[in-house]
């Protein structure tokens, strides 16, 4: 038998020195575990750091004159741009949160709703109209205007149709007063290429216009009841905005579009001016103040931050092939 030890060392002299060498290179070891993972979690933390700080650098305005300056008169702007929805830009919550802050400054002459918007939910577009029409009782010296830029059209024109005066540009594109509510259907194809439906409900209209069955004539008229209330609900609110200033027009409430030259001629909008005549010309305050509101920035960055955490850790423990401890 040996009377060398694992690491090269003499046996049996009295002293215990290899054992040493094991205990000291299995500290030195863990050390240097502890110094590797260290510089780790520093980097990670800068690297997070310089993540946020470029967030930051995008979003920050790249000229502090676009903040709210409210010491003097001015005309407040909010935007209203996109597709109407809950989870858009143009959702009620975001306009009406804007609309409520311009209103409520002290240094507000008058408010510019800018929209650009092809429409969207209803219910959206709803909650907007009758919150411009509360702002503008409660604040009844601050006026409202609406001016609109490419276009305004279904939902949009819904919200609009609740300001003090329209302005438009001449080829703006106004108008789409109606509802609709697309589908499809794949019987046809479906019965081609062999493929059996099978669809289970508890209540006998639970699968009502299922794009893989045939219509049925009850489930359309159901259908057409409804958009046909909700129509009502909309020419109603244009009618409670607009008033006397809609012309007769037997296309007026068909869903049609026109020009903001042709939407002036038949009362769907009053006038046509940009932003910045409606602010000097109409409410005599020439600087503008934005007050439209921006997406949450804390949910933005914890929402990148997550993706980018888990691209990061992917890489590190599979793509790379390593093992988590």
């Amino acid at each position: 038998m040996s009377d060398k030890d694992p690491f090269g060392g003499k046996q049996g002299q009295g002293d215990d020195s290899w054992h040493k060498e094991v205990v000291n290179r299995l500290a030195f070891a863990a050390v240097t575990e502890q110094r590797r993972a260290r510089r780790w979690s520093i980097f990670f933390k800068c690297l997070l750091g310089l993540y946020l700080l470029a967030l930051l650098v995008l979003y920050m305005p790249t000229d502090w004159s676009e903040l709210p300056a409210t010491a003097d008169e001015h005309t407040a702007l909010v935007e209203l741009s996109g597709p109407i929805s809950d989870a858009s830009e143009a959702s009620a919550d975001t306009v009406i949160g804007g609309l409520r802050d311009a209103f409520e400054d002290k240094n507000t002459k008058g408010v510019i709703l800018r929209a650009n918007s092809p429409g969207g939910s209803p219910v959206q577009s709803s909650y907007i109209f009758h919150e411009i029409k509360r702002l503008r009782e409660l604040y009844p010296d601050t006026p409202l205007y609406a001016v609109v830029t490419d276009i305004c059209a279904s939902g949009c024109y819904y919200v609009v149709a609740a300001a003090d005066e329209i302005y438009v540009d001449e080829s703006s594109i106004v108008g789409s007063i109606g509802v609709r509510m697309d589908s499809f259907g794949f019987v046809d194809a479906m019965e081609m290429l062999g493929v059996e439906r099978r669809l289970y409900t508890a209540g006998e209209s639970k699968g009502f216009l299922d794009p893989f069955t045939p219509s049925k004539e009850t489930d359309v008229e159901h259908v057409s009841k409804l958009l046909a209330g909700i129509h009502e609900q909309f020419k109603n609110a244009v009618m409670e905005g607009r008033g006397e200033r809609l012309q007769e027009h037997p296309q007026l409430f068909t869903g049609l579009v026109w020009t903001g030259e042709e939407s002036v001629a038949m009362g769907l909008v009053d006038h046509t001016g940009s932003a910045g005549y409606v602010a000097r010309e109409v409410i005599g305050a020439e600087d503008i103040v934005d007050f439209t509101q921006e997406p949450d920035l804390l949910e933005r960055l914890s929402d990148r931050i997550g993706v980018a955490m888990a691209r990061a850790m992917n890489e590190i423990f599979v793509s790379g092939g390593g093992v988590v401890r």
